[in-house]
């Protein structure tokens, strides 16, 4: 074989891809991709946590001023309160704790039916417990139950 031919040779086993040529290139591009991937979750998870920041900063600020309209609107309202004739300034004071008193009792006693309603997931509990027989081999012959699975209405 002349030099021409080995040198054609060599030439083509360099452009033909090995399997491992093939295997390494994979791995090569799979790992330049997940690189890549990271960097931009990184780079998109900066943004979001700044703006979650910013975002969260604002709502606190937002919520300390809605506090202070109502402290000052409750003195504007004792104030106006204040204005029936016969009626001193701290009586007026006094009448706006005393709706301020009722409205967190209504809350409190609403909140607490909201609390008794809370019943335990009974059906989550039934299937947790029949989880262990499961495993052991000592389930139903039938299979899975559906009605097991999906939630009463």
């Amino acid at each position: 074989m002349s030099s021409q031919g080995q040198h054609r040779l060599e030439a083509q086993e360099q452009s033909d891809p090995t399997i491992g040529r093939l295997v390494a290139d994979a791995s090569r591009d799979v790992s330049s991709l997940v690189q890549y991937e990271i960097q931009l979750a990184k780079s998109e998870l900066r943004v979001s946590v700044k703006n979650l920041g910013i975002g969260g900063a604002l709502l606190a600020v937002a919520g300390f001023f809605g506090i202070m309209i109502i402290i000052f609107a409750s003195i504007t309202a004792a104030y106006f309160i204040a204005k029936i004739p016969g009626l001193d300034l701290a009586w007026a004071f006094l009448i706006v704790t005393g709706i301020y008193l009722l409205l967190a009792v209504i809350l409190v006693l609403i909140g607490i039916r909201k609390l008794k309603a809370i019943k335990a997931p009974e059906q989550t509990i039934s299937t947790a417990k029949e989880i262990p027989g499961a495993l052991k081999g000592q389930h139903d012959k039938a299979g899975a139950r559906p009605e097991a699975i999906a939630p009463k209405p």
